[in-house]
């Protein structure tokens, strides 16, 4: 008898006769343009991933998993998987109504049907899901900054997959997965979820897990969105790649997850459980502050160091997948090996080194030595290439303030100092330069400033990711879009923000533009 892992799982795809009939009919359909976020969750709902959910939960799903991780029907399931959008589009739809799904390039991937239609109470879904109804939690800030503020629940019926371009041999479905695993005969598969690069720790610790289920390998990173910051997944691909050769072939497989992570600490260690479990897997590694947002308003933890661990372990049987405990890995200088903290009995009279995540980063920013007990020279290489050192990163300043505050001067004085020292190129993205050439449409409602400076940070963004600096000069009163520009320009290089915070009356005694 086939083992439960390894049989087939329901997907919401349709055949491909019905697709083609389904995708000329869907064309007459009111459509949503789906956000990155959007996609992820469209891709693991229609592939299984997220098996047993049928489609965007209902308004009473939505409630039950909210309030205690549970769908209308008692099943385990933590994650809030909502279709969110904009008052406006809500307007337009009747309960029954039938939508297509769209990609960014407005391919129509499904069809889904509105069965209900509400609006949330996001405070209370932050204090619930992510345990805090704080701004500096990412998922938190997307929550009430960017999500829509009417929730669509409904079955979806898919017609195709989203298209993905890169390493499109490593993306499997849970069901190509399976039948991986049946075909090699693993009846027992641990996953190792991550979406940092791989050092030689992580490669100790997954051999140590490995052994301990007696289990072969699934290193199965998150490709989709993760953490503002974070490594990005086509350098991480690279170096994971590299790394896969330390691993024993016949033992190891690695595949690409294309998940929009929340950071939601315990309840995302759950969910990762259920996801891994719907793709064949049968044991999951569980981290110490698993997929943590870090610090929160008041420089705390958002959760506690093993809080993932203990929520998990208390659902892993009704999961149907057990956990394995994540080894904080150190490197023991005396027997030149890595060994777990809390193994070691002569910790008094050993030599234990470590390098964190913001030491590396530090390291890789300054040029410094990264040695090599602690990485493989492959994974250096990559991590090199896309973070060279702070004097070669192309960085992004960016001035604040009232309309008269001399912004603008400070800016040109600033853009002449750095083209005089030469050595990359310099641009200026001035309020009212860019209002002439790239906003000329807009208004002055807080929508059209918003939107006129995401436009500044898009291009903000593509000139530091190419080595250059841009220097930017406009009215940005709205803290939370002034964020929205500092994470896109982060994930290439540096970014300062500057208020210069010249008093409301000297503003208006140099007016020159009648304002």
């Amino acid at each position: 008898m086939m083992p439960s892992n390894l049989a087939p799982i329901p997907e919401l795809y349709v055949s491909y006769e019905s697709s083609q009939k389904l995708k000329i009919e869907a064309g007459n359909l009111v459509s949503l343009d789906l956000t990155p976020r959007q996609i992820c969750d469209l891709e693991l709902l229609m592939n299984g991933g997220f098996n047993p959910l049928k489609g965007f939960l209902s308004e009473e799903d939505y409630d039950g998993v909210v309030e205690n991780m549970r769908l209308a029907d008692g099943s385990l399931w933590p994650m809030p998987i909502n279709l969110d959008v904009s008052e406006a589009f809500a307007e337009k739809l009747e309960l029954g109504q039938d939508i297509a799904l769209r990609d960014q390039e407005g391919v129509i991937l499904a069809t889904m049907t509105i069965t209900d239609r509400w609006t949330p109470n996001k405070a209370r879904e932050a204090e619930k899901v992510f345990g805090a109804d704080d701004d500096a939690h990412p998922a938190v800030n997307y929550l009430h900054n960017q999500a829509g503020n009417v929730y669509l629940g409904g079955p979806v019926t898919g017609i195709q997959q989203p298209v993905h371009y890169d390493f499109r041999a490593r993306r499997d479905t849970p069901n190509e997965l399976r039948a991986y695993f049946r075909k090699l005969g693993w009846r027992r598969v641990v996953a190792f979820q991550t979406r940092n690069p791989l050092h030689r720790a992580h490669q100790e610790l997954t051999f140590r897990a490995a052994r301990e289920a007696q289990a072969n390998l699934l290193i199965h990173p998150v490709v989709g969105m993760t953490k503002p910051g974070d490594v990005d997944h086509f350098t991480r691909v690279r170096c994971y790649e590299a790394v896969l050769d330390k691993y024993p072939a016949a033992t190891t497989s690695m595949s690409l997850l294309n998940l929009a992570m929340r950071m939601a600490g315990p309840r995302e260690a759950v969910w990762h459980g259920l996801i891994r479990k719907n793709h064949g897997c049968t044991h999951f590694i569980v981290g110490r502050d698993h997929a943590g947002p870090g610090k929160n308003s008041a420089g705390e933890d958002f959760y506690g160091p093993y809080d993932a661990q203990d929520l998990f372990r208390a659902h892993q049987e009704e999961m149907g997948i057990e956990m394995v405990d994540f080894k904080h890995m150190v490197w023991v200088q005396e027997r030149a090996q890595y060994e777990a903290m809390d193994e070691i009995e002569d910790k008094d009279s050993v030599t234990i080194l470590n390098i964190s995540g913001t030491e590396l980063r530090r390291r890789l920013r300054e040029g410094l030595e990264i040695p090599e007990w602690f990485s493989f020279p492959e994974v250096v290489k990559e991590l090199r290439r896309t973070s060279p050192p702070r004097s070669k990163q192309g960085f992004t300043v960016f001035f604040t303030g009232f309309s008269g505050s001399g912004k603008s001067t400070i800016a040109n004085a600033l853009m002449v100092k750095l083209m005089e020292m030469g050595g990359r190129p310099v641009t200026l993205l001035d309020g009212d330069i860019v209002r002439k050439n790239l906003s000329s449409e807009l208004g002055f409602s807080k929508e059209h400033r918003d939107l006129n400076i995401r436009r500044i940070g898009y291009v903000a963004s593509e000139i530091t990711k190419n080595g250059g600096i841009a220097i930017c000069a406009p009215i940005a009163p709205y803290a939370t879009t002034r964020r929205a520009v500092r994470e896109d320009v982060e994930n290439f290089g540096a970014f300062v923000e500057i208020h210069v915070a010249t008093s409301i009356e000297e503003c208006e005694r140099r007016d020159r533009k009648g304002c």
